[in-house]
């Protein structure tokens, strides 16, 4: 059976798919090896003087490393797609490529079905890998926090990172690990306990089971408060101790040292320790959970708040008659009442209200709780799909964008995936922490960051298929140059060949009617005046005689920029570029002026611009005038008329 053409892997594909995998191999180790400094980064603080064995760090970045593998894929596609397709445009094999009849999105066929093979790889990671990693990962991290640090006295301050001591040391000697001038606090039986050590040197060694320290110190003294047992020595401010002079004494300090590894099935029953179907399983457990302690909560509120309560004292039942009564007018009673049973009744009420509200407060911060950890659990089944979907979006943000750009490299690909992986970044972290908080519904937050790139995917990859210059420089420099009203400035330069010279008396006639139309325009129109609002807004045909004129002066500077003279291409770049469409109305369409002008701020805000641009054209002209009054006046000179 013959497959169709579309489903035929051609030698096309496989250079294209080659150079891919190549690229994508060296950005996904890259990626990888960033945030895992990222991650050791968050964790250093732990790591630093706990004397770790290399296996322990060992284990720290294998399993670092296949945790991070579903968000170091997403961006390893988008820097390998633009530095593959950067590559192709400037070499111009995507010009070959398209020459040759062959549109952008076929090109782009088989690296979209290698990255959603790979999407389901990242999936495959996140939901079956992933989660047995991460429970590994931190349970070696806990280890690692637990774990005790080394002993490394510091030389000149007091080291208290051993429990119930404070040791100092002035000098170490690296070589021998001898200590000199030796004090030690022992605090172990309190403050009023305290024994202090004082040793002219010392040596401290860990024992082989790393539980003990044994410390040898030389030519010392050992001071020693003593219990006070009668009543005088209490009046008496001298404190009674001991003194002890030694010439050698051991002291054994237990201490809990080296690293063990921790029993870490607590870690279980977090949300990223779980794959889908058991996330699942606790999403509908700790719903039904909530649900019922929500319940249970405003049935408890409920009857705290409203319900009667029958705790008058002796001296209240004097306000109410001694019969069974079905209802109790508390107006009544509170009316004929002693000023202290009021105070007293309000006392008590008020204090009922606010044990009241600190109970509801309890109960709040306990549904907050509970709320973040089932949304937790929700996000995280969510960011399975949404992180291996976004291998495919990024490709189709990174791909076209190297078609447009043209650069391959390490420079713009960085620069582009930097920031569009910034954006990623922002918008996925604040939805996760608005959902997570209750702020958004669980589904926008964990879908804003795709909600945001998809679409930028879907634009630039049919901008890049229309061969559209939406990275153009010079488009966009137009573009802000005309809505700031930039001027633009003419660039006539002296040419070294010259094939045909300007037809001097010709154009000398041109620049006389220039100046003429220029003049009778000027006049007419009353530049000088400011306009009125129909002249601005209603406004029409006379822009003619000025795009007339603008077009005999341009090709004026065209023709005589071939000119020899020097002074003449001088002047040729003083004449100004006339904006044709100065005195138009702003808007194209007569509704749309009507419109503007409704809309008082705006309208006025084209007012002020269309009288700017109104008094620019006047000076363009009257400076057209007089720099073509100097070219007449130059060509006559140098006799070329």
């Amino acid at each position: 059976m013959r497959l169709p053409d579309f489903l035929r892997i051609k030698k096309l594909d496989l250079f294209i798919i080659k150079s891919f995998s190549l690229l994508l191999a060296g950005t996904f180790f890259i990626c990888l090896f960033i945030f895992i400094m990222q991650l050791l980064w968050r964790w250093v603080d732990d790591f630093v003087g706990k004397g770790l064995d290399f296996d322990v760090l060992a284990q720290f970045f294998f399993l670092g490393s296949v945790t991070l593998v579903g968000q170091a894929l997403p961006l390893a596609i988008l820097l390998a797609a633009l530095m593959t397709f950067g590559n192709f445009g400037e070499r111009l094999e995507l010009l070959a490529m398209k020459a040759a009849g062959i549109p952008l999105l076929r090109i782009m066929a088989p690296l979209a079905v290698e990255c959603a093979i790979l999407g389901c790889i990242s999936f495959y990671f996140q939901n079956v890998i992933g989660p047995k990693a991460q429970v590994k990962l931190y349970t070696v991290l806990y280890s690692i926090k637990q774990a005790s640090p080394e002993v490394e006295i510091p030389e000149g301050v007091f080291y208290d990172k051993i429990e119930g001591f404070n040791l100092f040391v002035k000098e170490k000697d690296k070589e021998t690990g001898m200590l000199y001038n030796i004090m030690i606090y022992d605090l172990r039986e309190g403050f009023d306990k305290t024994r202090i050590l004082v040793a002219d040197s010392g040596k401290m060694v860990t024992s082989d089971d790393q539980r003990f320290l044994t410390l040898s110190l030389y030519s010392g003294e050992l001071f020693e408060n003593l219990p006070i047992n009668n009543k005088d020595n209490r009046k008496n401010k001298n404190v009674p101790y001991r003194r002890e002079s030694y010439r050698e004494k051991v002291v054994m300090i237990e201490f809990e040292g080296g690293f063990s590894m921790q029993d870490g099935s607590f870690l279980n029953t977090q949300a990223a320790s779980k794959n889908m179907l058991q996330l699942q399983h606790s999403i509908d457990s700790l719903t039904l959970h909530n649900d019922s302690v929500g319940l249970s909560n405003l049935r408890s509120a409920m009857r705290n708040s409203y319900q009667m309560r029958n705790d008058f004292t002796k001296e209240d039942s004097t306000y109410m008659a001694k019969d069974n009564l079905a209802y109790i007018n508390v107006d009544s009673v509170y009316n004929i009442a002693t000023k202290a049973d009021k105070k007293r009744w309000k006392s008590n009420e008020l204090t009922k209200i606010k044990q009241t509200k600190s109970d509801l407060e309890i109960k709040k911060n306990i549904m907050r709780s509970l709320d973040k950890d089932l949304n937790k659990h929700k996000l995280v089944w969510w960011e399975k799909i949404t992180l291996s979907l976004g291998c495919l979006i990024f490709f189709f943000i990174g791909a076209p964008l190297g078609a447009i750009v043209r650069k391959g490299g390490l420079g713009y690909p960085v620069l582009i995936s930097v920031a569009t992986f910034v954006l990623y970044y922002i918008f996925n972290t604040s939805g996760y922490k608005m959902a997570r908080e209750g702020e958004w519904y669980i589904w926008i937050g964990a879908w804003m960051s795709t909600m945001v790139l998809f679409p930028l995917g879907m634009l630039f990859t049919y901008q890049s298929n229309k061969d559209s210059a939406i990275l153009n420089m010079d488009a966009y420099k137009e573009f802000f140059r005309k809505l700031l009203g930039l001027r633009e400035k003419r660039n006539v330069t002296l040419k070294e060949v010259i094939i045909d010279d300007p037809d001097y008396p010709a154009n000398y006639e041109t620049l006389k009617e220039i100046i003429d139309t220029s003049h009778n325009f000027r006049k007419k129109n009353k530049l000088k005046r400011l306009p009125s609002i129909g002249c601005i807004f209603f406004r029409e045909g006379n822009e003619d005689i000025i795009v007339d004129m603008s077009e005999k002066l341009d090709a004026l500077v065209e023709e005589m920029g071939n000119s020899k003279n020097k002074k003449v291409i001088i002047l040729l770049n003083m004449l100004p570029i006339i904006a044709a469409k100065a005195i138009t109305s702003p808007l194209e369409k007569k509704w749309m002026n009507v419109v503007a002008i409704i809309l008082f701020p705006i309208g006025t805000a084209i007012y002020i611009r269309a009288c700017m641009y109104r008094f620019r054209l006047l000076r363009d002209l009257i400076k057209t005038e007089q720099t073509a009054k100097k070219l007449m006046e130059r060509m006559k000179k140098d006799n070329l008329v």
